[in-house]
């Protein structure tokens, strides 16, 4: 019933469409089979009294297999298919009507005959087909001639065939505007001297500026390149093109994956796309199967993360948002770039240090979800303000934990982060106690749970860096390189793992999805693959070369020496935390120790005391027994 109410004049039209070709297809047949003798007119009488059952038959087998309902102005080969499935269909039903019902029980003889319904087929695919390849064909060339006479840039197209073909689809649809396709530079050698969708491949990568000067000589000069997704692995050096094309001077755009759930459109190539590694496979139908229809909160939601998450919820069809966060122009820049979204969004100030303020916003929201995106983080401002971090990363998250419970959430995702792992600094150290209070409470919940209600999970998910957030070292590089440098890189050997904050922000939704399977699962620590670290030297370096300059000629690099708090390896696991694999590709489960409630409870009230004092010996006293192996592996 939903699809029938969904139909339009359109459909209705296609329909008449369809009914009338396949009648000419069905008198067309029938004249060309029975036309040399009377045979023809004297079939027609029954002919006629058939056709009023045959078309209403024809309206159902239309619709069963979408012909009523394709724009015709996007038809492409699996509608093909189904005008060969309709043909199909139609000419075994003319088969059976023929030998079953009016050959035994009308005629005595067969009516239609063999010759007569394979014609028919072949007439019935012709029919169906002309009037949509005629369409297809008069708005494809429509859109190519906009396309290159609307200021359209003659542009180069580096990539695969695939990668390739799908920006081509794009352009042809208007999904992309101002860009007219010259040629294609492709690494794989199967897709040179080939045309796709009528554009030649001109030659590999490596020819770009070969390509580019051919071009030139015939005043036909390049104006943009486009870089496919596939452009950027490493083994086609993107490093090698870009600076090429900054020496050319040609505009150099991407196009983001389709994986990823991008539409097809151009963006400015950046420093971050050259340290993406293979992304994970996202099982998006997966994440919206969780959020969509519900009600969701999420704290720090101004932040980098925070701000991604609340995009992602929305995306996946979430019913209302609240976004808590104490930064009022942080608030106001989430929920501007979020109105005119079907959710019904709410942004409120509010400091998860104020446990009052946290449990009353969350008791009338009633979320069914809670991500705990809020904290201190920036590590050396932590080494010198230990208190601020205390209050809001452990009794924070201990007052957002409590609300959620109290509220009724299914359950509450704390951001964590790699740091935790064996902590040398106080933002690990205090994500580390705060991680323990979520896994003290979600055990205690798990153990007490009985009824039909399932109990509230609470899990945390740790992370590495992520590009261009707030605080990166990419923004700052650019900063600086646009400043003349120097570029300041703590240590030589400094190493960090990133990823971007959309696949951070995805995973970190996937790990709820896991959590809150129909198994229940135990694990209340998941850690994200981060794929292969990176030297902050060779990203320096690399950025440098990116804006066509010489790194230590025209730009310095500066050693500035360890800040307090950093190590030079990052490291996803602890040597005393066992992890097991959980069938969720980029997700892994970390166990780490379980201090019980009771026993935190303990810590908490002598940690509450302490910051009243400002008692900084005794801060680190409690933390430092709550987490042991704090400062193990300090560089």
């Amino acid at each position: 019933m939903t699809r029938l109410s969904h139909l339009t004049l359109r459909n209705f039209l296609i329909a008449l469409h369809d009914l009338l070709a396949t009648t000419a297809a069905l008198f067309v047949a029938f004249y060309l089979r029975f036309e040399g003798g009377d045979g023809f007119y004297d079939r027609l009488p029954l002919l006629i009294q058939i056709l009023p059952y045959f078309l209403a038959f024809s309206v159902v087998v239309f619709f069963v297999f979408n012909l009523t309902t394709t724009k015709w102005r996007f038809i492409s080969l699996p509608d093909a298919l189904n005008i060969i499935r309709v043909a199909t269909v139609l000419t075994v039903a003319l088969l059976v009507l023929d030998y079953i019902f009016v050959a035994p029980n009308v005629r005595g003889a067969f009516f239609l005959g063999k010759v007569t319904i394979i014609l028919y087929w072949f007439l019935e695919v012709s029919f169906l087909s002309a009037s949509r390849m005629a369409y297809r064909y008069f708005r494809y060339t429509r859109v190519r001639r906009h396309a290159r006479t609307d200021d359209a840039a003659p542009t180069l197209l580096i990539g695969r065939a695939a990668d390739a073909e799908v920006l081509l689809r794009g352009i042809e649809s208007g999904a992309i505007k101002r860009i007219w396709p010259v040629g294609v530079l492709s690494p794989s050698s199967s897709d040179r001297g080939q045309f796709i969708r009528n554009v030649p491949v001109l030659g590999g990568i490596d020819d770009v500026e070969d390509v580019i000067a051919d071009f030139a000589k015939r005043n036909k000069p390049i104006a943009r390149i486009v870089m496919t997704p596939s452009a950027f692995e490493p083994e086609a050096h993107p490093e090698s093109v870009l600076m090429r094309a900054r020496k050319l001077g040609v505009i150099v755009n991407r196009m983001p994956s389709l994986e990823s759930g991008d539409t097809p459109r151009l963006t400015a190539v950046a420093v971050e796309d050259l340290l993406l590694r293979p992304s994970e496979t996202i099982d998006y139908a997966r994440l919206e199967a969780l959020i969509r229809g519900k009600a969701v909160i999420v704290t720090g939601g101004g932040g980098s993360i925070g701000s991604e998450i609340c995009e992602r919820v929305v995306a996946f069809g979430a019913a209302r948002l609240l976004i808590v966060e104490n930064s009022e122009p942080a608030l106001y820049a989430v929920t501007e770039a979020l109105a005119g979204t079907t959710a019904a969004i709410e942004g409120r100030i509010a400091d998860i240090r104020d446990r009052e303020r946290i449990m009353r916003l969350m008791a009338e929201f009633k979320p069914d979800i809670v991500f705990h995106a809020a904290a201190l983080k920036h590590v050396p401002i932590l080494e010198r303000d230990w208190s601020e971090g205390v209050k809001t990363n452990i009794f924070g998250s201990i007052n957002v934990a409590d609300a959620a419970l109290a509220a009724g959430a299914e359950a509450m995702v704390m951001i964590s982060t790699d740091k935790a792992i064996e902590p040398v600094s106080m933002l690990g150290l205090t994500k580390r106690f705060a991680e323990m209070y979520c896994q003290a409470l979600d055990h205690d919940l798990a153990a007490a749970g009985h009824g039909t209600k399932p109990p509230m999970r609470l899990i945390s998910v740790r992370f590495g860096n992520v590009l261009a957030s707030n605080g990166s070292v990419v923004p700052k590089f650019k900063a600086q390189i646009e400043a003349g440098g120097p570029v300041t890189v703590t240590h030589p050997d400094m190493v960090r793992y990133f990823m971007t904050i959309r696949e951070a922000c995805d995973l970190v939704i996937t790990a709820a999805t896991h959590a809150l399977g129909t198994q229940r699962s135990d694990v209340s620590v998941y850690v994200l693959n981060m794929g292969q670290p990176v030297k902050i030297v060779d990203l320096a370096e690399r950025m440098i070369r990116l804006s066509g300059l010489q790194p230590g000629y025209d730009i310095e690099i500066v050693f500035t020496g360890m800040r307090p708090g950093e190590r030079l390896h990052e490291i996803l696991f602890a040597s005393e935390e066992p992890t097991r694999e959980i069938g969720v590709a980029g997700i892994m489960a970390a166990q780490p120790n379980e201090p019980p409630m009771q026993t935190l409870r303990k810590w908490i009230a002598a940690l509450e005391q302490a910051i009243a004092r400002d008692d900084r010996a005794t801060i680190r006293t409690i933390l430092k027994d709550a987490v042991p192996e704090f400062g193990s592996t300090a560089a």
